[in-house]
């Protein structure tokens, strides 16, 4: 398959959203319309798939014991089933979004940084799956150094929020005006 490197945005070829990655993004897969989807996105994307099947699962575990069984589960199940859904699956598909559809920052810009979006996905989905994990085995167990994971996991994803914040702030911005077309 041949690797394109470019920038993806709903734009005309020529176009600031449409020029080619200076941060050396390689975009192999090509998406609705086609864009290209960079391996990034794409692992936001089918990450927060994961998170949210994961999510249901343990949401049905719940519903089941509750009103099939009779055994209302830990309180912890119920925090874990919503991590795993409000920031594993809503957070991270609009982080994964976001970094895909904003504009591109200007060449000269060096704000954003692609290796930090790199790093605060990481951030994201191993502080992620360690709360979720951590909750649900204190909640089976009661092990109280467990409690000290979910603290340090919950920390991690405020940081990671944090910097995916910091990062895409200066990509929020009015695109550059369009000259009109000469005559």
């Amino acid at each position: 398959m041949a690797r394109a490197r470019g920038i993806v945005g709903l734009a005309d070829a020529g176009t600031p959203q449409s020029r080619a990655a200076e941060d050396g993004t390689t975009f192999d897969r090509a998406g609705a319309g086609g864009l290209d989807v960079p391996a990034l996105v794409r692992r936001y994307i089918k990450t927060s798939f994961v998170f949210l099947l994961t999510g249901l699962l343990l949401g049905g575990y719940i519903t089941l014991g509750e009103f099939f069984l009779g055994v209302y589960p830990p309180r912890l199940f119920v925090t874990a089933h919503v991590h795993l859904l409000l920031v594993g699956f809503m957070l991270m598909i609009v982080m994964g979004v976001a970094t895909w559809m904003f504009p591109r920052p200007a060449r000269d810009d060096t704000r954003y940084r692609p290796e930090l979006a790199e790093a605060v996905y990481w951030v994201m989905t191993v502080a992620t799956a360690v709360r979720a994990g951590a909750e649900v085995g204190a909640g089976l167990t009661g092990a109280s150094a467990l409690r000290a994971f979910i603290t340090l996991a919950g920390l991690a994803q405020l940081a990671g929020t944090a910097l995916f914040v910091l990062n895409m702030w200066w990509r929020v911005r009015m695109p550059a005006p369009v000259p009109p077309p000469s005559r």
